[in-house]
């Protein structure tokens, strides 16, 4: 039976999208100087194929199909909002926030956000290396909840700062709960994204009687022209006895070689080795992966494509619950995805 609620709204959505980029292609081609209100489609799409070579069963999917608006109603107020179309065939809204900016470096945002806790470029389908994500940025916690965030940027010195602080429903996203316990949690920021860049990060989430984490971790990165590595480590430590402690980390890097084709303007091979673990008592860790990719790539101003040929080797010391739902959870596998964002 078709879901006609689902269809409505993403018809609507899509209608908004043209009109929308109609209204911003037209404004840019007669007028350049800044205006408020104003707005920036964003977008992105995602598709792949897999197939798992011990199970040798394959599935064609739609991972992320996500269209979002930002922009600024004033000098000292902007706004985002961000839906996802077809998540594994679920439609949900992410992003539903408006930001008030009082002082220079300082904004305070409250709405539906991201948490102060994951980094872009390990959860977001349009920043990631790799087409599956690291274990620690799907496993452990939904990247989005219902709260407030302030964020202050300022110079420690010569070394730009960031700082982060939030307060959540602690129910991840579209489910505004009443609660006694929020949760709450910040990061520390050093560095840019060119160069050195670490954060620090702790985030406390007490969710019901049998789930409360307890989520604190670290991450160090370098980036150069054509050249990046990044590894990070987070543990989930438990604070009921219904769910295990997780520790997590990976290390991960890629190197863009430009190309002269039709049809791309680069290539970027990539490895990452991440491993996870919920048997403390257990010596190594439960499971350990090794990811290699290849991907073919065109970047424009407004638009970038990827198309990206992964393999993943998953060592099983340890069977884990998170693997469970299917075999090819944690079966070898190759990838190819093809990926646009503008």
């Amino acid at each position: 039976m078709i879901n006609f609620h689902v269809y409505g709204k993403t018809s609507i959505i899509l209608f908004l999208f043209f009109v929308f980029s109609f209204l911003e292609l037209s404004a840019q081609e007669t007028d350049h100087t800044p205006s408020y209100p104003n707005f920036k489609i964003d977008g992105t799409l995602k598709t792949k194929f897999e197939h798992a070579t011990e199970t040798g069963m394959s599935r064609f999917s739609v991972r992320n199909s996500r269209v979002g608006v930002a922009g600024d109603i004033n000098p000292y107020s902007a706004y985002r909002v961000q839906v996802e179309l077809s998540n594994e065939g679920k439609f949900n809204v992410l992003d539903l926030s408006g930001t008030l900016k009082p002082i220079e470096g300082l904004s305070l945002t409250l709405g539906q956000t991201s948490i102060p806790l994951f980094n872009s470029y390990i959860v977001a389908p349009g920043s990631m290396m790799f087409a599956n994500r690291a274990f620690l940025g799907k496993y452990f916690l939904s990247t989005r909840d219902l709260g407030f965030v302030a964020k202050y940027d300022f110079l420690l010195g010569t070394i730009p700062t960031k700082f982060e602080f939030g307060v959540f429903n602690g129910n991840t996203i579209n489910d505004p709960v009443w609660k006694e316990d929020v949760s709450y949690g910040g990061r520390i920021e050093l560095g840019s994204m060119q160069g050195f860049r670490m954060t620090a990060k702790v985030y406390d989430y007490p969710n019901d009687e049998e789930t409360h984490f307890l989520f604190y971790g670290a991450d160090l990165r370098y980036e150069q022209k054509n050249w990046k590595v990044e590894t990070e480590i987070m543990k989930r430590e438990s604070k009921t006895e219904f769910h295990p402690d997780l520790l997590s980390y990976y290390l991960q890097g890629a190197y863009t070689i430009p190309i002269r084709t039709k049809m791309f303007e680069f290539v970027k091979p990539a490895v990452r080795w991440d491993a996870i673990d919920g048997s403390p008592d257990v010596g190594g860790f439960d499971v350990n992966r090794l990811t290699t990719g290849v991907g073919f790539g065109f970047k424009s101003e407004r638009f970038t494509s990827i198309l990206r040929l992964d393999y993943e080797w998953y060592m099983v010391n340890h069977q884990m619950d998170i693997f469970s739902p299917n075999d090819e959870m944690d079966s070898d596998k190759f990838t190819l995805e093809l990926l646009f964002t503008f």
